[in-house]
């Protein structure tokens, strides 16, 4: 494990985007609830593994049946592409004729892409998903059940979404990433999508917490769920941000003060194994998390084995956040005792990874 306390809290990185992350979910709630697969996902109050970590309660969002798609990750893309569709006249009487003829493209490491997918096809467009190397070929074939177009290219996520740029630059597709970077921010509105997961959370909690791990990849989630905090629950809750020790991205850039590329491995935390963040919530980041935190593969396997007892079977990157929690006691880190009031994300079902 490696942590890093935040020295840029408050003050945030020189470069600025062109717009921040957004916390108004307004808009969110009016698109997402007319989903006919939307629904309220569960907060669990785990008291029996509060009282096993000695702390004073654990709240856990739980997003594997989220919509469907056994991810949060449906709230981002779906909602980008509603977004687009309620453009049209066509809305209210024949969604699935709102966007026909459109092509939706991206690379994804696994949950964005069946987004991308079932967003797709609610409104009559067409999908292609471009899968690095890496990824368990199952998941091509899920896929394909949404009606994607799937293309294996790249040696890791960074070079699938590369290819899949290039891709639509050349076909005149619509790039949907999750990510953002200079001179792309269309992720800004999958990022949005994903404020409905936190506001849910507002009106569940009992109590606010005083802590909040959240794992990262690109850092969508986190920077997400961090926006949506700080205008609800503001300064008092510590944030602690989780990546795998093969892809620090978010906290190497925090370390330098600037977007790098973290060289690593492949980790077994596919969903989070990403080497660049998105610049947009990198700069939430910078400027409203306490900690960032990574942790090893075996590191995570070990914190949350025995979770499934609990009924809280997850994947190492659905896990992440929690095992950022487990380690952070033993290493007496984070300003964590026996009074602290913790909230974490379980991203994903029991997927491979």
């Amino acid at each position: 494990m490696q942590l890093l306390a935040n020295n840029l809290r408050g003050k945030g990185l020189r470069f600025s985007p062109s717009k921040p992350v957004s916390s108004d979910s307004k808009n969110v709630k009016k698109l997402i609830s007319k989903c006919p697969m939307y629904a309220q996902t569960p907060l669990h109050e785990c008291a029996d593994l509060a009282n096993l970590l000695g702390i004073g309660s654990l709240h856990i969002k739980d997003e594997r049946p989220r919509m469907g798609l056994g991810s949060f990750k449906a709230l981002g893309a779906t909602y980008a592409i509603a977004k687009m569709a309620a453009k049209s006249p066509l809305i209210n009487d024949e969604p699935e004729k709102t966007l026909r003829g459109k092509t939706f493209i991206t690379a994804s490491a696994g949950n964005h892409g069946m987004s991308v997918a079932a967003g797709a096809r609610i409104f009559g467009a067409n999908s292609v998903i471009y899968l690095s190397e890496t990824v368990p070929k199952e998941f091509a074939g899920r896929l394909r059940e949404k009606g994607a177009k799937v293309i294996i290219e790249g040696a890791d996520y960074e070079a699938s979404m590369q290819a899949a740029a290039e891709c639509a630059e050349l076909e005149g597709w619509i790039l949907l990433s999750d990510s953002t970077w200079e001179g792309y921010s269309t992720g800004y509105d999958v990022m949005e999508g994903y404020l409905m997961m936190p506001e849910e959370a507002f009106i569940q909690m009992p109590i606010s917490p005083t802590h909040i791990f959240l794992q990262a990849g690109v850092g969508g989630l986190a920077a997400a769920v961090t926006a949506s905090v700080r205008s609800n629950w503001g300064i008092s809750p510590k944030i602690i941000v989780v990546e795998p020790s093969e892809a620090p991205a978010i906290m190497e850039s925090i370390r330098v003060g600037k977007p790098v590329y973290a060289e690593g491995g492949v980790s077994i935390m596919g969903r989070l194994d990403c080497k660049e963040p998105s610049h947009l919530a990198l700069y939430c980041l910078a400027k409203e998390a306490d900690f960032f935190m990574t942790l090893t593969d075996s590191e995570v396997l070990e914190s949350i084995e025995g979770l499934d007892k609990y009924g809280l079977l997850t994947s190492a990157s659905g896990g992440a956040g929690y095992a950022g929690l487990v380690k952070a006691l033993t290493t007496h880190n984070c300003d964590l005792d026996s009074d602290s009031h913790v909230l974490l994300f379980l991203s994903e079902g029991a997927t491979d990874d």
